[in-house]
């Protein structure tokens, strides 16, 4: 993934430096991404090695997924 070379603000980010809330930039520059805070000067190279794994909810399990996981419910009788 490469960055414009537009710097452009992180929206919820926090520097790891000062601790302020949306303060920090992206851009690229020769090829390599950085992240730079425009109120301490903290910059940082952003290394992403693979997208993370998308988390299995309902939304995106499978119809067949779906019908290996239905069990019957029993209901027993207190007496």
């Amino acid at each position: 993934m490469k960055f414009s070379t537009k710097k452009r603000f992180i929206a919820g980010v926090v520097c790891p430096k000062c601790g302020l809330l949306d303060k920090l930039v992206t851009f690229s520059k020769d090829n390599v991404n950085y992240r730079e805070c425009v109120v301490c000067g903290f910059k940082d190279e952003i290394r992403i090695s693979s997208l993370p794994n998308e988390l299995t909810t309902r939304v995106n399990v499978s119809q067949n997924q779906k019908d290996y996981e239905v069990s019957p419910v029993r209901f027993v009788d207190p007496k």
